[in-house]
């Protein structure tokens, strides 16, 4: 139901209707176009709003190489979350992770482990994000659940729940196997579930160098040492049959952005081109949050219930990325899924959608979700909301 003239007036006054009265902005210049970027496949993505910016071939089914460490990293990370293993525990490295007797390993990138040694989880973590190591890999896989396929499993599990709907991993490496693949799309997917569900694990993607047994290693993502951008992450990715991949995430300010190249011609390119994508988009777009996680983004009357109102916001959804200079133009909307709400209602439940226009276009739609549960109210309160429900069905229209 979109708000009538009368409720408009109430809504204001309220905050509930919201018009985005910004301070004085300079007109919006001329946007152009996204940067021709030189790669077989990428995409540029607002951490917050998960508003693409520009992409190419995003969907195009492409072999990961060391990027499905991501995913290696987002199963440790969620096992540490969880209290199932520990930075302290002391793993005890297998012959498999040995890469001197494991000759898919050889000439790979490797942490150097030897079989029988102990090393902390710590360690092995990171290992596996600011050396890229495969043997690393292995082993901590091994640690935290039994076995390398038993892992790969957890992997596939986890890109299932998370949406990455054209993702297989066949290893916890990413060295080049038969029906491994994913695409740009998935990994900047993938990359914001990591900041967001696992923030202490993502942490450590942005460590520029790593010493275990006296080698030092320095992390393989050179964006990290950028005096123009403030890159915290994420990974590189090489094979024969992958090309060169990269997955970085730079923040300016509230704002950050998810940049994937894959199938680049070489170290430099994946690099240039990614620094190419965020500069354009911190250059052209903001990312504003209207409605915070936690706010009303308007009441509304409830029959049935325990109590006469309801609160409906946004959840976590409530951020847009728009091009700069126009935020005094967003306003934003809501319309319910339904004439009436009726208990009972739970937290979460969807009950309508949240409209945000620009210049009186559609630019998003958010769902509209109840903020707290609202029970069925006892008989007699139930009896009197039909009486009044009705009054209002057939006279409310003489009050708008």
């Amino acid at each position: 139901m979109m708000c009538n003239a009368s409720s408009f007036k109430s809504l204001m006054a309220g905050s509930a209707l919201l018009l985005l009265i910004a301070p004085a902005v300079q007109a919006a210049e001329q946007m152009p176009a996204a940067p021709a970027i030189d790669a077989r496949a990428f995409i540029l993505m607002d951490y917050a709003s998960g508003k693409v910016l520009t992409e190419g071939n995003a969907d195009e089914k492409l072999d990961p190489a060391s990027l499905t460490k991501i995913m290696t990293s987002y199963v440790v990370g969620q096992a540490l979350k969880a209290n199932k293993i520990k930075l302290t525990d002391m793993v005890t490295i297998g012959r498999d992770a040995w890469a001197t007797g494991n000759p898919a390993l050889r000439g790979s990138s490797v942490m150097f482990l030897k079989p029988g040694e102990q090393v902390s989880v710590e360690n092995l973590n990171k290992g596996v994000i600011i050396q890229s190591g495969n043997d690393a890999s292995i082993a901590i896989a091994d640690y935290v659940a039994g076995s390398q396929d038993s892992f790969v499993s957890l992997m596939n599990g986890y890109a299932q729940k998370i949406g990455l709907t054209n993702t297989t991993f066949k290893t916890v490496h990413g060295l080049d196997a038969p029906g491994q693949f994913s695409t740009a799309r998935d990994m900047a997917l993938l990359t914001k579930a990591m900041i967001h569900d696992v923030p202490e694990e993502y942490a450590v993607h942005k460590e520029k160098e790593f010493t275990f047994n006296n080698i030092r290693q320095p992390n393989r993502n050179r964006l990290l040492w950028s005096t123009n951008l403030n890159v915290d992450g994420v990974k590189t990715g090489t094979t024969a049959g992958a090309g060169y991949n990269l997955v970085s995430s730079a923040t300016q300010g509230d704002m950050r952005l998810i940049a994937v190249v894959l199938g680049t011609k070489s170290d430099r390119v994946r690099f240039n081109e990614s620094e190419k994508l965020l500069t354009w988009g911190f250059r052209f777009y903001e990312t504003v949050t209207p409605i915070k996680p936690d706010a009303t983004f308007v009441s509304q009357r409830v029959w049935f219930g325990d109590k006469s109102e309801v609160n409906l916001g946004a959840g976590e959804a409530g951020s847009v990325t728009i091009p700069k200079g126009q935020l005094k133009n967003l306003k934003a909307s809501f319309s319910l899924t339904q004439p009436q709400l009726t208990a009972p209602l739970t937290k979460g439940q969807v009950v309508g959608t949240i409209d945000f226009k620009l210049n009186d276009k559609t630019i998003e739609q958010r769902p509209l979700i109840v903020m707290e549960a609202v029970e069925e109210g006892g008989f007699f309160s139930r009896m009197m909301d039909f009486v009044l429900m009705k009054f209002h069905e057939w006279f409310g229209s003489w009050f708008s």
